[in-house]
């Protein structure tokens, strides 16, 4: 009886049927994981790069207005929504990133007086990331957002 308990222990040890299935059990979540993260890295870029542009097309749209202080509302449409118009009514564009308002985009008008050089800066300030994968903040209770503030300085070509 022993012998033949131990003979198909043996032949039950040698057989490899369903060692694929347990390597993919152990491997999946760590893929699955690593996929996830690229992807909320990818979609953390892309917001910081959205915003970055958003400040680029303010500043440029800002760079060539006579008036810069009767323009900063056109300009933080063009940074909120790439329209000087508005947005996010009927027939305009919504807002690039969500949760940006206007109170994000902080506008710096040239320096008034005779300078051999003047600059428009835009920034955008209080902007947070906020995860959706890896959304941690409401996972503990904890804040693990990410602050957002790309800027841009450009010359000043109105006068």
């Amino acid at each position: 009886m022993f012998i033949e308990l131990k003979k198909n222990l043996r032949r039950f040890l040698r057989h490899e049927n369903g060692t694929q299935m347990i390597e993919f059990a152990i491997v999946f979540p760590v893929l699955i994981l690593l996929f996830a993260g690229v992807t909320e890295l990818g979609r953390m870029f892309y917001t910081y790069n959205s915003l970055a542009k958003a400040t680029r097309s303010a500043a440029r749209y800002l760079s060539t207005v006579q008036n810069v202080t009767n323009s900063t509302t056109a300009a933080k449409n063009m940074a909120l929504c790439g329209n000087p118009g508005g947005c996010g009514g009927q027939n305009q564009p919504a807002v690039i990133v969500p949760n940006l308002t206007a109170n994000n985009i902080a506008i710096t008008p040239p320096a008034s007086g005779v300078a051999a050089v003047k600059y428009v800066n835009v920034a955008v300030i209080g902007y947070t990331y906020q995860p959706f994968v890896f959304n941690l903040t409401a996972m503990t209770g904890r804040n693990f957002n990410i602050s957002m503030a790309p800027s841009t300085r450009m010359r000043y070509m109105a006068d």
